[in-house]
């Protein structure tokens, strides 16, 4: 029976010993950390650093070339939540027709969160894009759920999208992608024109004259000739 009792004893602890190995080569391998880069996208979440080394592209860049078509298809993801036919109910969020131009927290009836009535201004193509960005940072502590789209492009066809339900405001001019080289050139060239200017007074004073010679004191002259004398 000890014989028994000793086996049975070394494989009991031969099986905790290995689920304890498991439990610490897992927690290794599955830790509770975001990876550092996403196996596969996730609708509606933002990648972490993603576009953190690259410069904006204004929004009214974008819009220029805005296809307000896909920003249709697109706004299929927000159908959910929001109406954007004239006189549409509101939903879970209110209706978006002819949002672009009104305040925030323009809806009669609907129970906006305090956060965004807060906001001062009204909805224009900066804070669209702003707040398709990410609700969260545009107006910390709102009701709004979205994680938002990372894709500017993207953002971009959406306003373009509501900008033709009801509101129909006119574009943004695009900034002139030279319009900063420009600039420096023309500074760069009235900097040339003053360096290569006529010479400063302290330049005058030091002249040498056109013949060549240097030039002569006279008194030193002529005490050199009643020297000579």
């Amino acid at each position: 029976m000890d014989n028994r009792t000793n086996t049975i004893a070394g494989w009991v602890l031969a099986g905790c010993a290995a689920a304890l190995g498991l439990t610490i080569a897992s927690g290794m391998v599955f830790h509770g950390e975001r990876p550092e880069k996403m196996g596969y996208p996730i609708e509606g979440v933002v990648e972490e650093g993603a576009g953190g080394g690259e410069a904006e592209v204004p929004i009214a860049t974008l819009l220029a070339s805005a296809d307000a078509a896909a920003g249709a298809e697109v706004f299929k993801k927000c159908a959910s939540c929001h109406t954007i036919n004239s006189g549409g109910a509101a939903g879970i969020g209110p209706n978006l027709y002819g949002v672009l131009g009104k305040p925030h927290g323009h809806q009669a009836g609907f129970a906006y969160s305090d956060a965004l009535k807060g906001i001062a201004g009204n909805w224009d193509f900066e804070s669209m894009n702003k707040w398709l960005t990410s609700p969260r940072k545009y107006a910390p502590g709102t009701k709004m759920s979205f994680a938002g789209l990372s894709n500017p492009q993207e953002r971009a066809n959406v306003i373009a999208y509501l900008n033709q339900q009801g509101s129909n405001l006119p574009l943004p001019a695009a900034p002139a992608a030279d319009a900063a080289p420009a600039e420096a050139a023309a500074e760069g060239a009235a900097a040339a024109n003053v360096t290569e200017g006529t010479p400063t007074a302290d330049m005058e004073d030091r002249a040498v004259p056109a013949s060549g010679a240097p030039s002569v004191d006279p008194e030193a002259a002529e005490e050199a000739a009643e020297l000579k004398k």
